[in-house]
């Protein structure tokens, strides 16, 4: 009896599996590709159609023969000004233009005042004509040089003496704080041998300054003299305020 062997009409191995694998990549690859394609095509599909379109704006280039000639004015009914330079529309000025005048007529018989006989006839002061207010004529003051203080240095033979001496007051306050002091004051003493001012050099308390200033003034003084005579100066008083123990 003879046996009967069946093969199979195909073989299916590693190259077809291998074959199988490659096909099937290569048609996943190209579907997932157009799907990606339809998709992105489809969203700038719709933001294009979305976008407003701008307006289109046409520029025409003429060249200058294409120009035609300018319009005639000669048929015109426009009236045109006269033509008006512009001196004659400045206006002339009217202030300060001299003007000839005719010489003024003088009569030969009248005569003028001198300088002496206007004086005379001048009257007093603070009187004018007519009743009303007069002209106040002031007078020029002069400045003795006694009126003014002398420099700090004076050169004299003889020094000023005290004639009157008046004695300060002294603070009740500073009698009660039991405060002492002393107070150094130069003051002006003139050709009369009177105080003309009191300038405070020094002090070990302001609270004497006053009573120092008002007891000065009050003091007289024999001159400093010169050979020449009495003359101004400055001197410097030494003023102490003790309390009596």
């Amino acid at each position: 009896m003879a046996e009967l062997t069946l093969q199979p009409d195909f073989q299916y191995g590693a190259p077809e599996l291998k074959y199988k694998f490659q096909k099937y990549t290569t048609l996943g690859l190209c579907l997932a590709a157009i799907v990606h394609f339809i998709v992105v095509g489809t969203y700038w599909a719709s933001v294009y159609l979305a976008k407003e379109e701008e307006p289109v704006r046409t520029i025409r280039i003429m060249k200058y023969s294409e120009l035609g000639p300018p319009p005639s004015i000669s048929g015109s009914n426009a009236a045109v000004a006269p033509a008006v330079s512009v001196a004659s529309q400045i206006a002339k000025p009217s202030i300060g233009i001299p003007v000839p005048v005719p010489d003024a007529e003088v009569n030969p018989e009248q005569t003028f005042a001198t300088q002496a006989e206007l004086s005379q006839n001048v009257g007093p002061v603070g009187e004018g004509a007519g009743g009303g207010e007069g002209t106040i004529i002031e007078q020029d003051i002069q400045i003795s040089a006694d009126d003014e203080p002398p420099p700090d240095f004076v050169p004299f033979q003889n020094a000023p003496t005290i004639v009157k001496r008046v004695e300060p007051t002294y603070p009740e306050i500073a009698k009660k704080a039991g405060l002492e002091g002393k107070v150094w004051a130069k003051v002006w003493i003139d050709k009369e041998g009177k105080v003309r001012q009191v300038v405070i050099l020094k002090s070990q308390s302001e609270i004497f300054n006053q009573p120092v200033m008002d007891a000065l003034k009050q003091w007289v003084f024999t001159p400093a003299l010169m050979s020449t005579g009495p003359v101004a100066v400055w001197m410097s008083m030494p003023i102490e305020f003790q309390l009596r123990k």
